[in-house]
């Protein structure tokens, strides 16, 4: 079973316990510091060790997050270390995150742009994407900036893509001109 799917099933399994608990948003906020924890290196390479036991795991566990997660994350984590299937808990949390948005509507939406934009542009962008019936009722919108798309927009969310750049249209000509049937060649 591949990995994306055995996390699926994990973090639906907290989805449903942490919604009849009413306990979603703070399970959310746990999963959230553990990603940014599991962010640092040393720990990583700890989760994915099979040399450390599951009890030294359980008390290093301890020592980064105690006190500071609601029990039914920390009992959660307990069963994943209990389980052996700490090496899971990144995928975990990124799939929870997804089916967390999928459950309160939320579409999470990347805008490219060129230069920076005006926060009054933004915003008239978010509401023509909510008004939109491609997303759905809640957006989050991620602003980046990237100077290579030389001028122009793009917008990513729900494995669609609308390149509006320049580069994507000068590319687009390149193309083109490279398969021109009309000119002569000697």
């Amino acid at each position: 079973m591949s990995v994306t799917r055995i996390a699926s099933r994990y973090a639906k399994s907290l989805v449903d316990l942490a919604g009849e608990q009413g306990k979603i948003e703070r399970v959310l906020s746990d999963l959230q510091l553990f990603k940014e924890v599991a962010k640092n290196r040393d720990f990583s390479l700890m989760l994915q060790s099979p040399i450390i036991k599951s009890d030294k795991k359980q008390n290093i566990f301890n020592s980064i997050f105690s006190g500071k997660l609601d029990e039914l994350t920390e009992a959660f984590f307990g069963i994943i270390l209990r389980k052996g299937r700490e090496g899971l808990l990144p995928a975990i949390a990124r799939e929870f995150e997804v089916q967390y948005r999928a459950m309160k509507h939320i579409s999470n939406v990347k805008l490219t742009t060129a230069k920076a934009m005006s926060a009054d542009a933004i915003e008239a962008l978010k509401a023509k994407i909510l008004a939109s019936d491609a997303t759905d009722d809640n957006v989050e919108l991620e602003v980046a900036v990237d100077e290579n798309l030389i001028g122009g927009f793009v917008i990513e969310f729900d494995d669609k893509r609308y390149d509006s750049s320049v580069a994507h249209k000068l590319a687009l000509l390149r193309k083109e001109f490279a398969q021109n049937q009309y000119t002569k060649e000697f």
